[in-house]
């Protein structure tokens, strides 16, 4: 793979974006890229795939052997982009009306590293073609979604953990809801429609947070021009802003190609958030919003699997 360009190790790069966030300056330029692997990441147009349908046999033919222990990519790696291609065709009971002209897949080229006090990810990649004749206030946004083992659904499917059938845009949404992404054990009961408005009680809830059964995320909002907007939270009940954020956010439009780079101390900074460790095994998500789209509008991966300073893990984040 090609390596990411030397831009991204310009401290003052780095330290103009940060300033203009009002953020802490990020010594990326401790970090020695070259020992970082890029890797190829195909993320797909998922169109209404919910967790509740991903379970249902009548819905998805490899649900019984979901249900029996497989992983996402255990059966579809690989199959990503024709995946994407069949739903944004049309007339597919995952999204008959797909955005017009909307690409099926998009290659996002992901490498991750570590300095004595942060976690790094940089992102590349092509915007498809602009097709979306609603123009909002964030032309794209790049978001990771991490775990630590506490969620046992994020590791076999991913960003599917937290999509349910009754979120925004959703099949089983109601008209004007605003339910955002959440955990299924964060409701008393899950059916075929999700789980709902039954919260289990607050003090469960908050029991949850404090032992780490929640999903982390980090996003980059972008717009060409602008310097990139950091955002950093959770998801249990509901898609949070973390109490103490910690993300920041250093982005490019450059030679057709947005470059990222998204980091947040190794350390927790309260809840909400992970700690970062040599050895632990991580599960990660990714997904790129591109032109300009909203909530499932989305591109999105399969599970990958992190790691720091050596391992077996799709992605090992190398320190100096």
């Amino acid at each position: 793979m090609n390596a990411m360009p030397h831009r991204f190790h310009a401290p003052l790069r780095v330290l103009a974006c940060v300033l203009a966030l009002g953020l802490a300056p990020v010594a990326s330029a401790a970090v020695d890229w070259s020992k970082a692997k890029e890797r190829e990441v195909v993320l797909f147009y998922p169109g209404q795939a919910s967790w509740e349908w991903v379970m249902t046999q009548a819905d998805h033919s490899g649900a019984t052997k979901f249900r029996g222990g497989k992983n996402c990519r255990g059966c579809h790696d690989g199959e990503q982009a024709d995946i994407g291609a069949e739903i944004v065709a049309g007339g597919h009971k995952l999204d008959a009306h797909p955005p017009a002209g909307k690409p099926g897949s998009l290659h996002l080229f992901v490498r991750t590293a570590h300095d004595a006090d942060r976690l790094y990810f940089q992102f590349r990649w092509k915007p498809g073609p602009a097709k979306n004749p609603t123009k909002g206030d964030t032309a794209a946004r790049v978001t990771v979604m991490l775990d630590d083992g506490g969620i046992k659904e994020s590791a076999r499917a991913g960003c599917w953990a937290s999509c349910h059938d009754d979120a925004i845009g959703m099949a089983s949404a109601a008209p004007g809801s605003k339910t955002t992404k959440y955990l299924g054990g964060s409701r008393v009961k899950l059916t075929r429609q999700g789980g709902g408005t039954q919260l289990k009680p607050d003090a469960d809830i908050k029991a949850m947070l404090a032992s780490d059964a929640f999903l982390e995320y980090w996003q980059a909002r972008l717009n060409p021009g602008k310097p990139a907007t950091a955002v950093g939270g959770y998801i249990l009940a509901e898609r949070a802003k973390a109490t103490a954020p910690a993300v920041t956010a250093d982005a490019e439009f450059s030679g057709g190609e947005w470059h990222v780079t998204l980091s947040r101390p190794l350390k927790s900074g309260g809840p909400g958030q992970k700690n970062f460790v040599a050895g632990k095994p991580y599960a990660v998500g990714f997904a790129v919003h591109d032109d300009y789209a909203e909530h499932r509008h989305h591109f999105v991966s399969l599970e990958y699997t992190l790691q720091l300073d050596g391992g077996t893990a799709d992605f090992v984040a190398t320190g100096k």
